[in-house]
């Protein structure tokens, strides 16, 4: 990370006389020094040795964090991690579709849910708006097509960029049906990330592809159920290039939601799905999931009316399968201005997860077809696709009163819960996560509460007439 946006002309001459080198682009706040691991060792003064994971996977790390070294102190503010690999993995939790009843939420039962039928019944379907998903998973046309007719929609027939991930399992699958239910006239995009992990130098990987779909696809909504990394094994400086990239697409006027895990708030398990008794160490973020500019989405359980009629819902945490949506505290990312206004009984100082949540618990899911059967959808993965498609309806009915497409959302899902003319979201103060509890008022396992996106919608055009 570089204090500013000018050229770091010390650190590129420092690097010249190492053997090193620097990739830096006018201005941008932050450099990327790349280089044979041994040399980067020796380059910045620490150690740097093979390891093996729990997973069995080999790569080379630093075996301390490095330091600023003092001829760069005026331009570098911190150094990122000499690490070979990033751990990885899907946020998506185990599916038990005999025990759901009525198998889940039909299309028009979850537009009733959280209250998009107002605007359904006026015409807007997502038509104009792309959804963009990046996927580690491959999809099956079949199940499209069944899920599609079986439901009344229109054909699903998503765009395929880079080719399928690999085979077709659940969650991408998952990932277009529940879009699909909500926003039958978006245009779906399925971007294959798994490159991502394939190599070296993960973030700016993903940084990469991040650009790249934002010129393909500007102003797109965004839809990641990818787990990136343990914030707490990482720097800012890790996560610079991602944060430049998706800040320079909200500009274009994208609109990105993460899902914020199924680890019940301990997402620096490396083991993961319970494999290890929790430790305090396991207790953290997903790292891309908690950058400030995107918009986390935790889980819940929902209650509804057999038509789908809002009940009442509460955090989502099944311990005996040892999931649950998670949330907490950033160790990386200061408190932005827009979160001020909320308190939590843990830290104040830093970014807080999530922002918003929505239904994720595979008892009380989304009806969805995969390798032709009934099932119904979970996780924080099935959250994070629901919200992107209700902003891809939300921006239909902007576009058509006046407003203009979200872009970076956060600022403005803060802005009404401090006070609206409409209120738009349910407040989640029952159930919590292996660390949190749901509490009135913003908290760290559900967010802000899930939405009435009858009410936030025109809530969200008054800020933007406000702030024009």
């Amino acid at each position: 990370m570089l204090h500013d946006a000018t050229r770091p002309g010390d650190l590129i001459r420092w690097v010249a006389d190492r053997r090193p080198s620097v990739q830096w682009q006018p201005g941008q706040d932050w450099a990327y020094v790349e280089g044979a691991a041994e040399d980067l060792g020796r380059a910045f003064a620490v150690a740097v040795h093979d390891y093996r994971g729990r997973r069995g996977q080999v790569f080379y790390a630093s075996a301390r964090q490095p330091s600023t070294p003092a001829p760069l102190a005026r331009e570098v503010s911190e150094i990122g991690r000499i690490l070979g690999y990033s751990p990885h993995h899907r946020a998506g939790p185990v599916i038990l579709a005999q025990d759901v009843p009525g198998l889940g939420l039909t299309p028009a039962a979850l537009q009733r849910t959280y209250d998009v039928s107002p605007l359904t019944a006026t015409g807007i379907t997502g038509a104009g708006q792309t959804i963009v998903f990046f996927e580690f998973d491959g999809y099956g046309q079949d199940d499209l097509d069944s899920y599609a007719e079986t439901s009344g929609l229109p054909p699903l027939k998503p765009v395929l960029v880079g080719g399928q991930p690999r085979q077709p399992l659940l969650e991408a699958v998952m990932d277009l049906e529940v879009a699909h239910a909500i926003a039958p006239g978006a245009r779906l995009v399925v971007v294959n990330a798994l490159p991502t992990t394939q190599a070296d130098g993960t973030y700016r990987s993903i940084a990469d592809l991040m650009r790249t779909t934002d010129r393909q696809y500007p102003g797109a909504v965004w839809s990641l159920s990818i787990g990136w990394g343990c914030d707490r094994l990482l720097t800012a400086a890790d996560l610079a290039p991602v944060r430049a990239a998706l800040a320079t697409a909200e500009s274009d006027g994208t609109t990105a939601f993460d899902a914020s895990g199924d680890r019940g708030g301990l997402e620096c398990n490396g083991g993961g799905e319970g494999a290890t008794p929790p430790r305090q160490s396991d207790i953290g973020l997903d790292a891309v999931a908690s950058l400030p500019e995107m918009t986390d989405v935790g889980g819940t359980t929902l209650s509804t009316d057999a038509t789908g009629r809002w009940l009442a819902e509460e955090a989502w945490g099944d311990f005996a399968l040892s999931q649950g949506t998670s949330g907490g505290v950033s160790t990386l990312f200061p408190r932005p201005a827009w979160q001020n206004g909320v308190s939590t009984s843990r830290d104040s100082a830093h970014r807080l997860t999530p922002d918003v949540a929505a239904v994720a618990d595979p008892f009380t899911g989304v009806k969805i077809t995969f390798q032709g059967r009934l099932l119904a959808g979970g996780g924080t993965s099935q959250a994070a696709p629901i919200w992107a498609a209700l902003t891809a309806m939300m921006n239909q009915w902007l576009l058509g009163h006046g407003g203009h497409a979200i872009g970076n959302l956060n600022p403005a899902l803060y802005r009404i819960a401090a006070g609206a003319a409409r209120p738009a979201y349910h407040d989640i103060t029952l159930g919590g996560n292996a660390v949190d509890s749901a509490a009135p008022g913003y908290d760290l396992v559900t967010g802000l509460g899930t939405p009435d996106v009858n009410n936030l919608v025109r809530d969200l055009l008054d800020v933007q007439r406000q702030s024009r």
